[in-house]
């Protein structure tokens, strides 16, 4: 059981990286991102055929997915910048899912060109990609899929229910997709469904699977094809708050190796496993690294930090949950209330609120937790925000900056001054 994750550095290391890389930034650890990845392989290893797919929409910087190319990760893009980003770091063919979502012509063309396994989102999308192709379908297809009133989700999905979800196939839609690709002569097939996310709950988890292999097994009954592998997508959860008890993907490999085996071996088939996971992988291994500028006190005290929900907008969007530590003072007692609060123009510009922390004073840093997902990859440049640097921390103990901070003219280059009179 993993436990959850503390800041690993110390107040004395954190300044001297600030003296070098401003705050704020992103940090990631090496060490736990790499443990973590193979912890995932070995759990599900009793499947021959099993694949992560890095969410690159999680984490989408080419030296975390070099990371994970070196432990035979592939990557799941949905845009066009990011199948170029798995191109550059050495990523193509069938390493690449590329799910679509409502997908332009150029996205489609550059995926066959790589080689990418193709997950449509939209029966209509079959003949857009046939016409977009010049008349050739690709070898392998794959579908996503939306059971819709079928399957409920917990209230922590930020998802939703799957009938008021924007993507995939219904059923109806899903077989008669297979036909026409069968017809149009695609030889290889497969499913993906993204139902949860954050998901904490193993049993939720575990039903996804279950579906999609009984699913397989409708499948090649009614249509005569047999499917070449199940993508049970991500959403595997990551304990924000420490009193959350983190997945044990031990016991839920074991679970859905009792539905691979109860399904799909009775049945005498075979089916390689897929999964997408992005915050699992990489979430916890993040920090968001921010000064405290200013104190204010006014109806309620308030800590005034550097950073904002620029970098890291989930607290304001979600009213998600985020842990908090005050570096140097992890072992002084929670005995102040504070919301702590970033320097944008909008009142739900917030880490937190009503949180209960040590006595912060002007100078001290925050580590805000499990930032290494969804965190600068949801950035934007509101009030003209400029985006933070990104920094590995390496098994060597080295910091390398893998992102650069930007500056005002990064922010002023797509505009055109010589225009303004």
């Amino acid at each position: 059981m993993m436990e959850f994750p503390k800041y690993p550095l110390t107040l004395v290391e954190t300044k001297k990286i600030a003296e070098t890389y401003p705050t704020p930034f992103h940090i990631y650890f090496e060490d736990g991102i790499v443990k973590n990845a193979k912890r995932l392989k070995e759990a599900f290893s009793w499947n021959s055929g099993f694949k992560e797919f890095f969410a690159v929409k999680a984490c989408p910087n080419p030296h975390i997915l070099s990371l994970l190319k070196k432990q035979g990760f592939g990557t799941d893009c949905s845009s066009l910048p990011e199948l170029v980003m798995s191109e550059r770091v050495g990523i193509k063919g069938e390493e690449i899912m590329f799910s679509s979502n409502d997908t332009p012509k150029e996205e489609f063309e550059k995926a066959s060109e790589l080689g990418a396994i193709i997950n449509l989102d939209d029966i209509s999308h079959i003949e857009f990609l046939e016409t977009t192709l010049g008349g050739k379908m690709p070898e392998l297809i794959s579908f996503r899929y939306n059971p819709g009133p079928m399957r409920q989700t917990g209230e922590e999905n930020v998802i939703g229910n799957p009938e008021d979800a924007k993507y995939g196939f219904t059923k109806e839609q899903l077989f008669e997709g297979y036909k026409m690709c069968k017809e149009k002569g695609v030889k290889r097939f497969g499913i993906h469904t993204m139902i949860v996310s954050n998901e904490l709950t193993i049993d939720n988890l575990v039903l996804t699977a279950e579906m999609l292999f009984e699913l397989a097994i409708e499948i090649k009954e009614k249509l005569g094809i047999e499917l070449e592998f199940v993508n049970v997508g991500g959403g595997v959860g990551v304990a924000y708050k420490p009193d959350q008890t983190p997945v044990n993907l031990e016991e839920l490999s074991s679970k859905i190796k009792e539905k691979y085996d109860s399904i799909i071996v009775t049945n005498k088939m075979e089916l390689n496993l897929y999964m997408e996971n992005g915050r699992f992988i990489t979430g916890p291994y993040g920090f968001l690294i921010s000064k405290v500028r200013h104190m204010k006190h006014t109806y309620k005290d308030y800590v005034g930090l550097d950073g904002s929900m620029a970098n890291l907008m989930r607290p304001a969007l979600y009213g998600a949950y985020h842990h908090e530590t005050v570096i140097g003072k992890e072992e002084l007692p929670l005995d102040h209330k504070y919301d702590v609060t970033g320097s944008l123009c909008e009142n739900n510009d917030k880490f937190a609120v009503d949180r209960m922390l040590p006595e912060i004073v002007i100078g001290d840093y925050l580590a805000i937790h499990d930032a290494g997902a969804h965190g600068y990859a949801m950035g934007f440049n509101y009030n003209g925000k400029l985006r933070s640097s990104e920094l590995l921390y390496t098994s060597d103990g080295t910091v390398k900056q893998i992102r650069r901070a930007e500056n005002i003219e990064d922010y002023f280059s797509t505009l055109d001054f010589g225009t303004v009179e």
